[in-house]
């Protein structure tokens, strides 16, 4: 390759999905002193955020909510049941089904978290953090639409 090739060619800071992948790991730097105090990783901390929005998910919803899969959710909500901050119970409409409900301890979470303090370290006003949060989340979309339509 020519150096006027190279000059030309994409530089790491040109990839979006580097600049996104390098953004998860800043945030899981800063959300780990949070965690560490919940004494949670943080997939069971997106797992209890989900269970405030929508308590009493099946296994399969709450896996297709979060983009993971139930022989990953698994166990991880075994340990959070068992750590008493959600219960699965039998469906009784279909006992095939497990459904997730938070405990008193899982809701009381909510105010331990610290979502607004990483909104804040962000050092983006409301509405560009909400513009920024649209924005990735149309390219999740898209992208999650563009492999299954491949």
């Amino acid at each position: 390759m020519s150096k006027t090739d190279a000059a030309k060619a994409p530089r790491l800071a040109d990839f979006l999905c580097f600049a996104v992948y390098s953004a998860n790991l800043a945030y899981g730097r800063a959300y780990k002193p949070i965690l560490e105090e919940l004494g949670l990783t943080y997939t069971q901390w997106i797992i209890i955020v989900a269970l405030w929005e929508e308590d009493g998910l099946s296994i399969k919803a709450l896996g297709e909510k979060l983009f993971l899969e139930s022989n990953t959710l698994t166990p991880i909500l075994k340990k959070l049941e068992k750590d008493g901050y959600l219960e699965r119970r039998r469906d009784p409409k279909d006992e095939r089904q497990l459904v997730i409900t938070l405990t008193e301890a899982g809701r009381a979470l909510r105010e331990k978290g610290g979502q607004r303090t990483l909104v804040a370290a962000t050092g983006l006003d409301p509405e560009e953090f909400a513009q920024v949060q649209k924005t990735i989340s149309k390219v999740r979309d898209n992208l999650i639409r563009h492999v299954e339509g491949a």
